[in-house]
């Protein structure tokens, strides 16, 4: 049995590498130039991800439920939704904001990067002339974006994998593992994704804005396309 829990936790680690996955965490974290700030993006998704899959997934094991095929699809296309919203929103901050990313320090500290957008301004600008605020809140629409990520089809598939076990409470640790391992398997994503993003943000401002404008577009279609298949696979039940 610790050979299938094992399995359940490289299988989570894998799971988070899913294209919709990487798109959606991607878009949320277009906009940043820190490495930490982004591995705390997918650190906090796969949080998310992991406290639906233990509502829903585990849940059905202890009660032997299952969770239907037409709610699977309905959150699947729900999912969709989402990633063309994530997708678009990028292109529409691109758009809005012009934004793009300034070096400064604070008080003799070593030289950091943010980004920084001329909305609404005339003439030229004077990088001296702005302010700008770092991001300290927790990131609650990335762990809402997790959750739904979480109601999706992998939930379902979930709850097959963790049944076959012999009792609920091994089928219950399954589920867990799977958690961790996508939570672990996002944050190295993320590290990974945060290497173009923080380094075009540093040394190229045009090539940054440009991956984010590629970021938002793939996301879109991606989007387009998981909503369509939840979409198909909704009507196909009638």
């Amino acid at each position: 049995m610790s050979a299938a829990l094992l399995i359940g936790f490289l299988i989570g680690m894998q799971h988070a590498l899913e294209a919709d996955h990487v798109a959606a965490v991607s878009a949320i974290a277009a906009r940043e130039s820190s490495p930490r700030r982004i591995i705390r993006h997918g650190v906090v998704w796969g949080l998310g991800h992991t406290l639906t899959l233990l509502a829903f997934a585990g849940g059905a094991v202890v009660f032997h439920a299952a969770i239907g095929e037409r709610l699977a699809s309905v959150l699947e296309f729900g999912v969709g939704v989402m990633l063309v919203g994530l997708g678009a929103h990028v292109l529409w901050r691109l758009a809005r904001d012009r934004v793009h990313i300034h070096a400064h320090r604070h008080d003799g500290d070593t030289v950091h990067f943010h980004a920084h957008s001329h909305r609404g301004e005339a003439g030229a600008h004077d990088p001296t002339a702005h302010e700008h605020h770092h991001a300290s809140t927790f990131p609650v629409r990335t762990l809402v974006v997790g959750l739904m990520h979480g109601m999706a089809g992998s939930a379902a598939l979930l709850v097959l994998a963790a049944a076959a076990l012999p009792t609920a409470v091994a089928g219950l640790i399954y589920v867990v593992l799977f958690g961790i391992g996508s939570i672990l398997g996002m944050a190295v994503l993320s590290a990974v994704i945060s290497v173009p993003l923080a380094w075009s943000a540093r040394f190229l401002t045009r090539a940054n804005a440009v991956l984010q404008g590629a970021i938002g577009v793939a996301t879109v279609a991606l989007g387009l396309v998981v909503a369509s298949e939840g979409a198909h696979a909704w009507t196909a039940m009638f």
